[in-house]
């Protein structure tokens, strides 16, 4: 059950990545949508936030891809080690016997969730420069891209800090 949490969620991220994706267009300016306080050009996102924009939401994709494959691969290891003859119980009860290596499944699930973290820094990344593409650069200090930027960047590595040690501590109990 936790693989495949693992990639429903990780699906759930991709597909924010490419709604991220299609909703950055710096080239166009109706887009662009800086505060009348601070409407100065210098608080327009120059063109490499743009660049960093794509990077990271590339490298966030690879990140979950990588995740999902080695939940699936682990998943596929777990069915096809049923044990007995053709993937059939060797007990004449329903409950499957699987014997796994428990130190490759625990370093496999360690791989997913490494995975699934650096997924979710990069695409917290992308998405402060897509706010800064749409609301203005963060040195501005407006307060709707702070408002934006703030709660990303404080909720976020909370939740990855907290999923970090839950996985840590169910793999060396």
């Amino acid at each position: 059950m936790a693989l495949d949490g693992i990639v429903n969620v990780n699906s759930l991220f991709t597909l924010a990545l490419f709604l991220g994706i299609v909703n950055a267009d710096p080239s166009n300016p109706s887009y662009t949508l800086v505060s009348k306080n601070n409407g100065s050009s210098s608080c327009l996102a120059p063109s490499f936030v743009a660049e960093d924009l794509i990077a990271y939401h590339v490298y966030s994709f690879s990140s979950f891809l990588f995740s999902s494959l080695i939940a699936s691969a682990l998943k596929q290891a777990i069915k096809t080690n049923g044990g007995g003859v053709g993937g059939q119980a060797t007990r004449p009860t329903n409950v499957m016997v699987v014997h796994v290596n428990s130190v490759v499944l625990r370093i496999g699930i360690l791989a997913c969730a490494c995975g699934s973290v650096f997924g979710c820094v990069f695409l917290m990344l992308g998405l402060v420069n897509l706010v800064q593409i749409k609301l203005g650069v963060l040195a501005c200090r407006d307060f709707y891209t702070l408002a934006a930027c703030v709660p990303l960047l404080v909720l976020v590595p909370l939740a990855l800090v907290l999923y970090i040690c839950i996985i840590l501590h169910a793999s060396t109990s």
